[in-house]
């Protein structure tokens, strides 16, 4: 065996890194671990600085190159970058300068809107900072320049989400007010440009009804991860156990584990709590 193919298996032992600038990543987490069962996974949620979407380009791109520099830490193998905000901002920078597979949230959902919209007129919901970068408008525009995009920032999801609130009436009247707007431009087709709103489909779908598919950008992240993962000869293939997912957060752990199980579907046994930048 040649030694670049001693490396490379050794490489695809290594774990998977995700960082989120809080839990919200964790929907990532989620879906990897379903597509890639047996992938050991570092998840990195910098809670001290939470959120990133109030934030410049600059310092988000700055935040964004210290979470790297400690997954780097710990040996990882790619990163997925499980932040809307950091893909629109930060990814492109990040790309250039490591020299590892990392991908972002943006274009899986891209690609798979434009390939199940009927209309070619295309929703998406995001944070203030996604949907000021027009990251998505662009994205489908290049693909498709004959696409019609509609954006909305929707800012009070986020607390919605973290407070259990996803099937409260309070987040009904919200959902309404801000999905109205999309629906009188006929989409037919709605992005949930952000990683909280998965765990608010259920109360989408009541509002936009059958007719409007919906793009859960962090279940098609964990396709791409998987694709891209093989293309790179990284996928673990021979480990029969489940894989491990270990936790880092940096502010305190307790709120973090209590809300990792909403969003994991499984308990989080702990979090350890880390200083970043990475020394």
């Amino acid at each position: 065996m040649l030694a670049e193919d001693i490396a490379r298996l050794h490489n695809s032992e290594l774990p998977i890194g995700i960082f989120d600038s809080g839990v919200g990543g964790l929907t990532v987490v989620r879906q990897i671990r379903h597509t890639l069962p047996h992938e050991d996974i570092v998840y990195l949620g910098d809670t001290a600085r939470v959120p990133y979407g109030t934030k410049s380009p600059s310092t988000i791109v700055r935040f964004s190159d210290e979470d790297i520099e400690f997954l780097l830490h710990q040996q990882v193998k790619a990163v997925v970058v499980g932040c809307s905000t950091v893909s629109a901002w930060a990814l492109p920078t990040l790309i250039k300068k490591y020299d590892l597979p990392i991908w972002g949230v943006i274009m899986p959902g891209v690609e798979t809107a434009l390939s199940v919209t009927r209309n070619n007129r295309i929703g998406v919901i995001g944070t203030n900072a996604t949907i000021r970068s027009m990251c998505y408008n662009r994205s489908i525009k290049a693909r498709r320049p004959g696409a019609r995009v509609f954006a909305r920032a929707c800012p009070l999801l986020v607390p919605l989400v973290e407070e259990g609130w996803m099937n409260h009436r309070v987040t009904r009247i919200i959902l309404e007010d801000y999905l109205q707007p999309l629906l009188r431009q006929r989409i037919d087709t709605l992005i949930l440009a952000c990683t909280h709103f998965p765990l608010l489909k259920s109360a989408i779908r009541r509002i936009v009804g059958k007719s409007v598919t919906l793009v859960d950008s962090a279940e098609r992240c964990a396709i791409y991860a998987r694709e891209s993962l093989e293309q790179n000869g990284l996928l673990c293939k021979k480990r029969r156990r489940h894989g491990r997912l270990e936790a880092f957060v940096t502010d305190e752990t307790q709120r973090f584990t209590s809300l990792a199980q909403r969003f994991l579907g499984e308990p989080l046994h702990s979090a350890l709590k880390v200083v970043l930048p990475a020394t």
